[in-house]
């Protein structure tokens, strides 16, 4: 077995019972351990973990890419294509309501990705996005500042 680094992310969330049907239902993130106030997902092989808390996730700032005001506070997955649509659909189908709709970023580019944004039932923002060629990963297009 090849050993791969993991990222592990704590987050706040309102409620575990909406926590559990968001990330674990729809999203299809087996549930590891939990206690009453927190609950450990799966995410796509990354451990996440949602911390029952009174406050809500805090920030609304945004930060323009290509076109897109893009919440500074978020985190996600980068997926495989075919994974990318079927996340897409999924959501489309729970009639969730997009951030950032489902698009291609960068069209031409290094870097150029599908993209989508939505909000789990807290307010958090998630990013689901892929590559075409997995190299772009962490291209860098030298013409656009930094």
């Amino acid at each position: 077995m090849t050993e791969r680094p993991r990222f592990h992310l704590a987050f706040p969330v309102h409620d575990l019972d909406k926590a559990r049907a968001f990330y674990g239902d729809l999203l299809g993130c087996p549930e590891g351990r939990s206690a009453a106030e927190w609950v450990d997902f799966d995410f796509f092989g990354h451990q996440i973990v949602a911390h029952l808390t009174r406050e809500g996730p805090r920030g609304e700032e945004a930060n323009e890419v290509d076109g897109d005001q893009v919440p500074v506070r978020h985190f996600g997955v980068v997926l495989t294509l075919g994974k990318w649509t079927e996340i897409s659909e999924k959501l489309r189908k729970a009639n969730v309501q997009f951030l950032i709709e489902p698009h291609v970023r960068f069209k031409g580019e290094p870097g150029e990705q599908a993209t989508l944004f939505v909000l789990d039932p807290s307010g958090n923002a998630l990013e689901f996005k892929a590559f075409a060629d997995d190299r772009m990963v962490f291209a860098k297009n030298e013409s656009r500042t930094t």
